[in-house]
């Protein structure tokens, strides 16, 4: 057999039917049985009974078992809905769909261009839909997406969620799922992800070798979202292994301006004003570590807006930074490898369409990239060369 596993034991099955060795309602035989008949996984067979069912080939019951349907639907129109070729041959290109919150230049475009290349380069379609960071949309998402015609999924789950309910549901069921930029605690799907708590740690790290001691975090809320728990892990123990206390006074877990829906002005003003009172009170910060972007240009042009200046005075680091068509970049960053996270979803995605298992972590290489926006304290300059 070729192309995937599941496809192939559903063409095989169809065959089955076709030649009247399986007749309306009689007995299909079971997973382990079929696993054997074809040498795959139990998982594989579930896979394409599990389709079949969806298709109206098979009834499956609970504690009875799998039977042909008493009336069947048209196996040409079948076959070729379920993307297999003629008998005793199936179509190795599946369908994919991408459910993320959005993309942009700093962070996304590249993990779509990296999903897009690998489904081009493997012959895959592609399906994909925005959630603008809404879990209700999510929850819409996956099941639009699965009834458009995604045979497997690649969810960038929206920012605090724990649990997704549809989306734990389409899990536990067996539908192939794989998470991209975190993680969710309780969800067994594998993901692929940077090591936030070693690239948090390394940048950290990169501020403390240039002489700074007072380093604050600035972040979205963190609670139930694991990229940026992660980076906050990180954070604290670079200080931890310097011998330095992690000083709660100097974490800052409360913008919002740059989550999805939430860059409004409005929005801006707030943390802006939040960021003023929190500057003003952590005096003696020379340096801040910012968990994204966006909010990483809110803290540079309040700190500007209060007469420090920056990286003379104050020294800013952060997640992503778009950078200019001669490689300078405007902030000292963890360049994230997102167009390899993007085609390795592709891949794990496809292996688990095939029927195989994957690993739950799946990390993606990092870079400290140095920028515009850091420098050594005033207290501290460069020794001469």
């Amino acid at each position: 057999m070729t192309g995937l596993l599941y496809a192939n034991v559903m063409a095989e099955l169809l065959e089955d039917v076709r030649r009247g060795q399986l007749r309306a309602g009689s007995r299909v035989p079971g997973e382990l049985e079929l696993a054997r008949r074809f040498s795959v996984s139990r998982i594989t067979t579930r896979r394409a009974l599990d389709l079949l069912a969806r298709a109206g080939i098979v009834e499956r019951s609970r504690g009875r078992g799998t039977f042909v349907s008493a009336t069947l639907p048209d196996l040409d129109r079948v076959r070729a809905d379920l993307g297999l070729a003629g008998p005793g041959s199936v179509v190795g290109a599946s369908t994919l769909g991408l459910l993320l919150p959005d993309f942009a230049e700093a962070y996304g475009l590249d993990l779509v261009r990296g999903v897009e290349a690998a489904c081009t380069s493997r012959g895959h379609s592609l399906l994909l839909r925005r959630t603008y960071g809404e879990r209700g949309a999510e929850e819409a998402g996956v099941t639009a997406l699965m009834r458009a015609g995604a045979q497997a999924l690649i969810v960038f789950p929206v920012h605090g969620e724990h649990y997704n309910p549809v989306l734990l549901q389409a899990v536990l069921g067996g539908f192939p799922i794989v998470l991209v930029d975190r993680y969710l605690r309780g969800i067994p799907a594998p993901s692929v992800a940077t090591d936030n708590v070693s690239a948090a740690a390394a940048l950290t790290r990169f501020l403390l070798d240039l002489g700074h001691r007072e380093i604050a975090f600035v972040s979205p809320p963190i609670e139930n979202t694991s990229s940026l728990e992660d980076r906050f892990a990180g954070y604290r123990s670079a200080l931890e292994a310097a011998g330095l206390p992690v000083r709660p006074e100097l974490a800052l877990h409360a913008l919002e301006s740059s989550l999805p829906l939430h860059l409004r002005p409005e929005n801006v003003r707030i943390d802006v004003a939040r960021l003023e009172a929190f500057i003003a009170a952590a005096s003696g910060v020379t340096a801040f570590l910012v968990a994204e972007y966006t909010l990483a240009l809110a803290v540079t042009h309040t700190l500007r807006a209060l007469g420090r200046r920056v990286p003379e005075e104050v020294s800013v680091a952060c997640f992503d930074s778009p950078t200019d068509p001669l490689g300078d970049a405007l902030f000292t960053h963890v360049r994230q490898d997102q167009e390899a996270m993007g085609r390795r979803a592709v891949d794990l995605a496809v292996t688990r369409l095939e029927g195989q298992e994957v690993p739950l972590r799946n990390p993606v290489a990092f870079e400290i990239v140095p920028g515009r926006s850091t420098a050594p304290p005033p207290h501290r300059k460069e020794p001469s060369p």
